[in-house]
């Protein structure tokens, strides 16, 4: 689908300005239908994380608090473990039976466990039902985000005119940080406004009740699209041909296996360094550097609204100058700065560590802004989805979702606390290199 600019010196038709405002209207539900998957996704991650001690007194046996909150993070990071094979289901379904489909059940299964966790009665109720559902629940939850990122992307990137490819999809992973960023505030509120035993007793529930109207109207906008016209355009040279829709992974391991090295590769780095520098990052501020709760949630909501603020910005950056050259000025910058910004971490005022967030907000906007639209277009129609959700998932469930415990780990056998800058370090390099092995993908029209 191509949108004509708007300065063709011909004037347009009646019937061409009706079909030119019929494709915007329907980008603009395209774009808000990706934007409320991954919105409700990592509200749910905010408040899961931020509640984490409540939720650990609520389905888990008080032996001690210690061992309760392990458990509570346990059952979070077991929803990682689903991914690769969420990711391989939902790409499979998304490209043989049609992105909004895909989509649209993803959201409502994500809507529905979120909401469960809502209503699911505590440990002093069900005993070890509850966190034995929890547990299943969480793994319901990975199962259905597994598919929510890469489809909302591939959606978007097909959906997009040529030429702006690269800033539409910036609005998946910018949506992503809206979630976390939201979910942080509104658990603040909580607490602000909230006595303590009213928040233990039932307003740590809310977040996840939330879920339900978000996710319903999310539904609803993707119901009421058509498919994307790429995947649309596919069904019907197939149908021309008197073919069956082809079984995407196997194609998909066999003919793309270098796409999807190249994906995992590149995705190496966002797994990293968003989990590092948006969601570990406050828990390293307080417990290794000694600031204030205060301050480092301070911090962190700065470096989030960073990346929010600019990661538009960086994905019509990569529509100008390209995926490749992007992506690799981002490797390039962390590799450069990484080790001098953690240094200056450890003894700088309040104002100089939110300098520091800010710029690593800034580059990691300028990384995430342009890999979805990489990984949408290293693969062509007939496995885009399946190709971007199984690279995708399977770096984000390997180096994603272990970030925080692994900067822990190594902090712990290491002594160093400038231990995570060196693993950020690594997975930058890995990056570098799958991109040095890429082509170029901006300024081309979409594979079929």
């Amino acid at each position: 689908m191509s949108i004509p600019s708007a300065s063709l010196a011909v004037p347009l038709t009646a019937q061409q300005q009706l079909e030119l405002s019929s494709e915007r209207k329907a980008l603009r539900r395209a774009a808000t239908a990706s934007f409320m998957g991954n919105f409700v996704e990592w509200f749910d991650y905010a408040a899961y994380g931020y509640l984490a001690t409540i939720i650990a007194l609520t389905f888990f046996p008080q032996t001690d608090a210690a061992t309760g909150l392990l458990a509570t993070f346990a059952v979070f990071a077991l929803s990682f473990v689903v991914r690769p094979v969420g990711g391989l289901v939902w790409g499979h379904f998304g490209d043989k039976y049609g992105r909004r489909s895909a989509l649209s059940w993803s959201i409502l299964i994500m809507t529905v466990s979120t909401f469960c966790i809502g209503i699911l009665p505590g440990y002093d109720q069900i005993g070890v039902w509850a966190p034995a559902l929890l547990l299943l629940i969480r793994l319901v939850q990975g199962f259905s985000a597994s598919g929510e990122y890469a489809g909302a992307s591939a959606f978007l990137a097909e959906y997009a005119p040529e030429g702006k490819r690269g800033f539409y999809t910036s609005l998946v992973p910018a949506s992503t940080a809206a979630g976390l960023l939201f979910g942080a505030v509104f658990v603040a509120a909580l607490h602000a406004w909230m006595t303590v035993e009213t928040l233990h007793e039932w307003g740590w529930r809310l977040p996840f009740l939330l879920a339900a109207p978000f996710g319903l109207v999310g539904r609803y906008i993707r119901m009421s699209l058509q498919d994307s016209p790429k995947f649309l355009d596919m069904e019907q040279r197939l149908e021309a041909k008197e073919c069956a829709t082809p079984a995407p992974i196997r194609e998909l391991l066999t003919v793309h296996r270098r796409s999807v090295l190249i994906g995992i590769g590149a995705t190496c780095l966002n797994a990293v360094a968003f989990y590092l520098l948006l969601s570990y990052m406050p828990t390293y501020l307080s417990t290794e550097m000694g600031m204030s709760e205060g301050d480092s949630f301070i911090a962190s909501t700065v470096s989030l609204a960073t990346y929010i603020g600019l990661i538009f910005l960086m994905g019509k950056l990569s529509d100008r100058y390209g995926r490749k050259t992007m992506l690799l000025l981002a490797s390039v910058l962390f590799l450069g700065l990484t080790l001098p910004l953690f240094g200056l971490l450890g003894n700088s005022s309040l104002v100089v560590i939110l300098m520091i967030q800010i710029a690593f907000g800034a580059i990691l906007a300028m990384n995430d802004g342009t890999l979805p639209c990489f990984l949408a277009e290293i693969f062509p129609t007939r496995v885009r989805f399946s190709g971007f959700a199984f690279s995708f998932n399977i770096a984000n469930a390997l180096f994603g979702g272990t970030a925080p415990f692994i900067a822990t780990w190594l902090i712990h056998i290491t002594g160093n606390k400038m231990a995570p800058a060196w693993y950020l370090l690594a997975a930058a390099a890995v990056a570098l290199v799958a991109m040095l092995a890429s082509r170029e993908t901006a300024h081309k029209t979409l594979q079929d």
